[in-house]
């Protein structure tokens, strides 16, 4: 039996297949735009090829956020993009539905890194004083100043751009409903009552884009190990703290000292067995409420809507 023959893929369909243009947004410089290939993305991230299918724009997958080794995965309505410790990857920069969004990117990488104190440690100073043990030393106030790191600050600016757009989704239908909902309520017709179905079923729409999104946002705040691998900036500092360890120097080392640091080593690794997250906890609950919020409202509209159809049918 022969074998069917497939005709080989002209050059420009072969191009289409193995690159699209990202946007690269460094956290210093100035962002570029390139063309790359699935596989060279997967080097520059060390992401597997099903992460990047979250990404592909011909299949649809729910609101998501991945924390990889190497990268954190966000995928929230339009918004798409690949972070790492040093950059972000945008896919389609050139796309209308985009723009709006590394607007807001831009604006805020523009603005200088302010400070943020944890409020943990602040209670337990103000805890410290209260208890005339006077204030913390000047080394351990300092531990208390965070710059958010650079993989914060973008996904930030996705949850807020996000949570933003299916708001003002939200308050638009929300206008539109309740004139109509008063309508139907005065006269009753068949005109009136299609333009409500209507509305409420862009209203169940909604509802279930922004359900996805909290979800989303609730399941990675259940998971503390998920939050934590999201930390890429520490990740790769402590990687190389680790590096600089395995040294030729550290041969020399006499057994004493090898004793003691497993040691502390051990006493590390017992009080880091829950991992510091209240960084990316804060952040991801903010926007948790706030999306909340809105799922809360459509709920409400939708309530009204069905009872004002099952009242007038």
């Amino acid at each position: 039996m022969e074998r069917r023959q497939h005709a080989p893929l002209g050059p420009r369909r072969k191009a289409a297949a193995a690159s699209r243009e990202w946007l690269v947004v460094p956290a210093a410089g100035e962002p570029r735009t390139a063309e790359f290939g699935k596989h060279q993305i997967m080097g520059m991230t060390g992401l597997p090829a099903r992460d990047l299918r979250v990404l592909d724009p011909l299949l649809s997958y729910p609101s998501t956020i991945l924390g990889r080794d190497r990268a954190v995965v966000v995928n929230l309505e339009h918004v798409k993009a690949i972070v790492t410790a040093d950059e972000a990857l945008v896919p389609d920069p050139g796309n209308p539905l985009v723009r709006p969004f590394l607007l807001d990117l831009h604006a805020r990488l523009a603005l200088p890194d302010v400070p943020r104190r944890s409020p943990a440690t602040d209670r337990g100073n103000e805890t410290d004083q209260s208890e005339g043990n006077g204030p913390a030393p000047p080394d351990c106030r300092a531990q208390t100043i965070k710059i958010l790191p650079f993989e914060f600050k973008v996904l930030e600016v996705c949850l807020e751009y996000t949570c933003k757009c299916l708001e003002t989704e939200t308050l638009a239908l929300e206008k539109e409903a309740y004139p109509a909902l008063d309508e139907l309520t005065s006269k009753v017709s068949t005109l009136n009552l299609e333009h409500v179905r209507q509305i409420k079923s862009r209203l169940v729409g909604l509802s279930g884009r922004v359900q996805k999104v909290r979800d989303e946002l609730e399941h990675l705040l259940d998971d503390d190990i998920d939050m934590s691998e999201m930390y890429l900036t520490r990740k790769l500092t402590f990687q190389g703290f680790r590096d600089s360890l395995d040294s030729p120097f550290t041969d020399h080392v006499d057994e004493r000292e090898e004793e003691d640091c497993d040691n502390e080593t051990t006493s590390g690794r017992e009080s880091s067995a829950k991992p510091s997250i209240e960084e990316l906890e804060m952040l991801l609950e903010a926007y948790f409420v706030q999306v909340d919020g809105t799922l809360n409202k459509l709920y409400n509209v939708c309530s009204i809507s069905l009872y004002s159809q099952l009242g007038l049918a």
